[in-house]
């Protein structure tokens, strides 16, 4: 089990967490005193706000590191109360100074990574909302912060800038943490991304969810099927009320998680399975996302093949 541990998964997600990194640096890197002043993409939040929350989150997720190294209780944050005292009182700083904490915050998480014994990334923590995770999905959870909150500075990095990896991960994560009661939809289609000019597109990823989540529906076998069906490569049902939504993987995530407004996304009126309506017309509301910091019961060391 550690062996798979230390040879293919903590080192592929610490590889990748380090390219997330350096490029949310750079974008920090570009910002003026008047961009970090500026509205982000989150409701009520500069992009100084979001700045200064990656770099107290970096700390927040060295303390779960610190828990498992120790065994000795370490809450992430003290308080919500001191998690938003202290995001509102960096939003302010000047652009030099949010990069500046910004590194320090990625140097000290990356010295955490790198120090923690490898028997202590089976050890059980728990952020500031349930459920307790091992140590290892800290990882996740710090690419998480990352990808999302590089989108949401509307610096020139989006969605499409997402690695595959991100996108399989996250949207296998997201469905295996749904919330049916809040559900806005009942099924999701994922779709074959249509193929561009220059090197082969992305494939994106093949949605397997695991545990207590909704269950991919197989491609149905040979036979004829109506053209639309054709390039659908997973299905989801059962999510709760609303309507069918298809879409790309990437597309999709983006959808869900608020960081688009649908765009590629469609709606498939119910009961109708040929023909859909155009990329974001007439989409409800995406659906709560993360309502749990984690999958339910991951285990010890990430499977071999975890997303």
């Amino acid at each position: 089990m550690m062996k798979n541990l230390d040879m293919t998964v903590l080192p592929a997600l610490q590889a990748e967490l380090a390219s997330a990194t350096n490029q949310l640096l750079a974008t920090a890197a570009s910002l003026s005193d008047a961009d970090v002043a500026a509205p982000s993409l989150l409701p009520g939040w500069t992009r100084g706000h979001v700045l200064a929350h990656l770099a107290q989150s970096a700390g927040s997720y060295v303390n779960l590191l610190t828990w498992a190294g120790t065994g000795v209780r370490t809450p992430q944050y003290p308080s919500g109360a001191a998690r938003a005292a202290g995001i509102e009182a960096g939003a302010a700083r000047p652009a030099a100074l949010l990069l500046a904490e910004a590194e320090e915050g990625a140097a000290r998480f990356a010295a955490a990574v790198r120090d923690l014994p490898a028997p202590a990334w089976s050890a059980r923590v728990e952020g500031m909302r349930p459920p307790p995770h091992p140590a290892w999905y800290v990882l996740v959870r710090r690419l998480r912060e990352i990808g999302f909150h590089h989108v949401d500075l509307a610096s020139g990095y989006g969605p499409a800038d997402w690695p595959a990896s991100f996108v399989h991960r996250e949207l296998h994560d997201c469905l295996a943490t749904w919330s049916r009661a809040g559900s806005t939809v009942s099924e999701i289609h994922l779709l074959a991304p249509t193929p561009e000019p220059g090197p082969p597109a992305d494939p994106g990823p093949r949605s397997r969810p695991a545990g207590p989540g909704p269950r991919a529906e197989p491609r149905p076998g040979p036979g004829p099927r109506p053209r639309a069906e054709r390039n659908v490569v997973a299905r989801h049902r059962g999510l709760g009320d609303g309507p069918v939504v298809r879409g790309t993987p990437r597309d999709m995530l983006a959808w869900l998680t608020g960081r688009s407004g649908g765009e590629g996304v469609s709606l498939l009126p119910a009961g109708q399975s040929s023909t859909s309506a155009p990329g974001g017309a007439g989409l409800p509301e995406p659906p709560p996302w993360l309502t749990r910091t984690a999958p339910a019961d991951l285990p010890a060391t990430p499977p071999k093949d975890y997303p």
